[in-house]
């Protein structure tokens, strides 16, 4: 009987925890940082009392966040998706088992709602304030319908410059300080417009924690659209070689080529 693509995933179970272990940490970085900056009765807010000023630090704090975790040693071995819009992107591309994918969505949602509960339970009356708000992702005062066009304009431009650098030999390693770069500068100017999330397991964990489901739909449907969208063109106009990991350049096993492997096998 030939092997099938799956027959390996229960031992991928190291990248799904991994999955839900970079997301959490994110979160609880998240909601540190937030505290930090925009709780009343921090002392950062009161040096810092312009809200561009304090923005452009989170951004910069988050940035650095991700960066980090996709260079990790676990996110170098997951991949660090950290989001299931890029999962379904790269399992649009071809680039992810179905099993692989519905295993990364899940452990990001258990693992982003996890930290948050952890984090409420913790930081209550800090995370609770209206200008902390468990860093809820919600539309500005521009509405919904600005929300979820900014929402899908920054999903798809993210995984745009994803499948560019990574695609790129030259470029590929640093496909992780492209998108560090990229969520620096979407939460710097974006985020007045849709709270900036890019990603519906980051949304609910916060809404979660919150129990404030405002135009949740708006972050469950514009980040994969955008992502879906800008994957469909890229593969259309270029094609894409590259793998799913979003650094590809170390010892680290990869559960994605393993199975463009094993395709490869049966197809013979």
């Amino acid at each position: 009987m030939r092997a099938t693509p799956s027959s390996s995933l229960p031992a991928h179970w190291p990248e799904y925890l991994i999955e839900a272990f970079c997301l959490g940490a994110f979160m609880v970085s998240a909601s540190g940082f937030a505290m930090l900056l925009e709780h009343p009765d921090s002392p950062v807010r009161a040096v810092l009392a312009d809200d561009f000023v304090r923005r452009a630090l989170m951004g910069v704090a988050m940035g650095l966040t991700a960066i980090a975790l996709i260079y990790s040693p676990w996110g170098r071995q997951s991949g660090a998706h950290m989001n299931p819009a890029v999962t379904l992107a790269f399992f649009r591309l071809g680039k992810v088992a179905p099993a692989d994918a519905l295993a990364y969505m899940l452990g990001q949602f258990i693992g982003g709602a996890a930290a948050m509960l952890g984090m409420g339970a913790v930081f209550a009356k800090m995370l609770s304030v209206p200008q902390v708000h468990y860093v809820a992702t919600l539309p500005g005062n521009s509405g919904t319908g600005v929300a979820f066009l900014a929402e899908a304009f920054i999903s798809g431009l993210l995984m745009a410059v994803v499948l560019v650098v990574s695609n790129r030999t030259a470029l590929a390693r640093f496909t992780g300080l492209f998108a560090g770069v990229c969520v620096a500068l979407f939460i710097t100017f974006e985020a007045p417009l849709s709270g900036m999330s890019m990603n519906p397991a980051r949304t609910f964990a916060s809404a979660l924690a919150a129990r404030d489901w405002t135009a949740l739909w708006i972050y469950f449907t514009a980040p994969p659209l955008g992502m879906l969208a800008a994957t469909e063109l890229y593969h259309r106009l270029a094609g894409a070689r590259a793998c799913a990991k979003l650094h590809h350049q170390n010892t680290r096993r990869c559960i994605f080529c393993e199975y463009q492997r094993q395709r490869a096998k049966n197809e013979t």
